[in-house]
């Protein structure tokens, strides 16, 4: 049988609206904003029920597996006719049903506090509507309500799976429209008899947040932000910045900075860069370069693994990995040098231990006969001054052993002074006999050990004039320079001025035995 649309004239009772006329071959009920009669309530289905003519009799179809339909107080199953005044109970909404003409009118009545199949408050409501007699049921339709109005017979029993299709292919249209979430779908499957759990508010039921509460939230959050930020930078880290790293400009002289940090934290910290290559790029001036040696390079050592920040405005972080006495309570002897380099240390480096240097001795590293001392690479001697580098070439030179003999006697007799009464040559320079007393095949090897530290005594801090090593402690930066490519030197007053002339170790006719030595 060809379809056709039947009117329906809808009356809306519980909503300041106009009556309106619909045609369409199955009018849909629910609480879906794409049902033509759309009843919002948490007891009405998303799809609760369906009105569709056939043969000129009007049939109420109930869809909802959840929710029930009563027809004049009676459960509708499947089915059931419906003619003129007919009351048809949807959640608290009460249809009240009607003919003008071919069209079927429909006046919604919102009732609160009712239960579906309350018979008494139904009559009650049939009453307050002149509907408290029982009507008539015409002729057309009374084969139809079969009495509970549960089952239609005849022309009707045949159309009845036609007209259900009907609005199964209403909703699988309509579901093809739905791509997304709404207020009003449920976010688990629906529970019988317990709607309220799944039911979510319109917009209409809902008061809105203005627009104005989060723009003003966010403004004061930034706010707050910047605040904190620039006024107590210390709220973001466990301890405030060190004084180098606090002020407004540059006080050493030469600067091992392009420009002050000032409290800043972007200096070091920033979404687009390392913090070692943030270190690296702002400690690079002309008289000082933050490359490493190539051993701690090739271990993963930056800068931030020696000198670390963030631990009080009286912190030293240059200072650091020298000593832990000169900062107590800042600094722990596992952070220096000698607390890395030793035999306790467990902690692996690229796969690698570092170990007790010197065979657990400081300074001289002559030990059973031969050099511990491994040399400078070639990338250090391409710092070092010209004028070494001559007296290098001039020295005599064989295997490894005499190579590094060269280069740790080059680097004491080049324009270092003599001090605390050391025996010196003609410019006040060490000689060989400044740490030697006797020579060639008496060639003295303990004094050396015992004037090391007359001139490795420590740093003197020009800041707080306090000794950062004692004189009983040899300083491994002396001898181990960290940044190669830095031009100054941390006691310049150890240096006699540079002259013209580039001194030989022939200079010194007392050291001509030592040449003439094994090492």
């Amino acid at each position: 049988m060809k379809s056709k649309d039947s009117a329906f004239i809808i009356v809306r009772e519980d909503r300041a609206v106009d009556p309106m006329t619909l045609l369409t071959e199955g009018l849909t009920i629910g609480r879906l904003p794409d049902c033509e009669l759309v009843l919002n309530h948490p007891t009405v289905s998303r799809v609760h029920a369906g009105i569709r003519e056939t043969n000129g009799v009007f049939y109420i179809f109930h869809l909802s597996p959840s929710n029930s339909t009563t027809l004049n107080g009676s459960l509708v199953e499947e089915k059931a006719a419906i003619t003129d005044e007919d009351v048809v109970q949807i959640g608290p909404f009460f249809l009240y049903i009607g003919r003008e003409g071919k069209a079927l009118t429909i006046r919604v009545v919102y009732q609160t506090a009712v239960r579906i199949g309350d018979a008494e408050i139904i009559n009650e409501a049939a009453t307050g509507h002149g509907l408290a007699d029982t009507p008539e049921v015409p002729a057309a339709a009374a084969a139809g309500h079969g009495g509970a109005h549960g089952h239609a017979g005849g022309a009707a029993e045949a159309g009845g799976g036609d007209a259900l299709d009907v609005f199964w292919d209403k909703r699988k249209r309509e579901a093809g429209k739905i791509t997304r979430a709404s207020a009003l779908r449920p976010k688990a499957p629906p529970r019988l008899g317990k709607a309220r759990w799944n039911w979510m508010p319109t917009r209409d039921l809902q008061r809105p947040w203005p627009v104005s509460v989060f723009t003003w939230g966010a403004i004061l959050v930034g706010l707050f932000a910047i605040l904190a930020a620039f006024t107590y930078t210390s709220a973001f880290s466990p301890a405030p910045l060190s004084n180098p790293h606090s002020r407004q400009s540059l006080t050493m002289t030469p600067a091992i900075a392009r420009e002050p940090n000032a409290n800043g934290c972007t200096s070091c910290h920033s979404l687009t860069a390392s913090m070692e290559s943030q270190c690296a790029s702002c400690h690079q001036t002309q008289t000082f370069d933050s490359a490493v040696i190539d051993p701690h390079a090739a271990a993963g050592i930056g800068c931030v693994t020696c000198h670390s920040e963030h631990r009080g405005d009286d912190f030293r972080p240059g200072l650091a990995p020298i000593s832990a006495n000169f900062q107590p309570g800042k600094v722990t002897a596992e952070n220096t040098c000698t607390g890395c380099h030793n035999d306790a240390n467990q902690k692996t480096f690229n796969g690698k231990r570092v170990f007790t240097p010197h065979g657990g001795t400081l300074g001289y590293p002559y030990v059973g006969g031969q050099w511990e001392w491994e040399g400078l690479s070639q990338t250090e001697w391409q710092q070092k001054p010209e004028g070494m580098k001559q007296m290098m070439a001039a020295w005599p030179q064989g295997n490894e052993q005499l190579l590094r003999s060269a280069q740790f006697h080059v680097l004491h007799l080049h324009r270092v002074k003599a001090i605390n009464g050391m025996a010196s040559n003609e410019s006040g320079e060490l000689s060989c006999s400044s740490c030697h007393k006797s020579f060639a095949t008496a060639l003295d090897r303990a004094t050396p050990r015992t004037t090391c530290a007359a001139c490795h005594n420590g740093k003197i801090d020009a800041q707080t004039k306090a000794i950062v090593l004692g004189a009983d402690a040899a300083n491994c930066n002396s001898c181990h320079v960290q940044h190669t490519k830095d031009k100054r030197h941390w006691n310049p007053e150890l240096l006699t001025p540079e002259k013209v002339a580039v001194k030989t170790p022939i200079a010194d006719q007392r050291s001509a035995p030592l040449l003439a030595s094994s090492h």
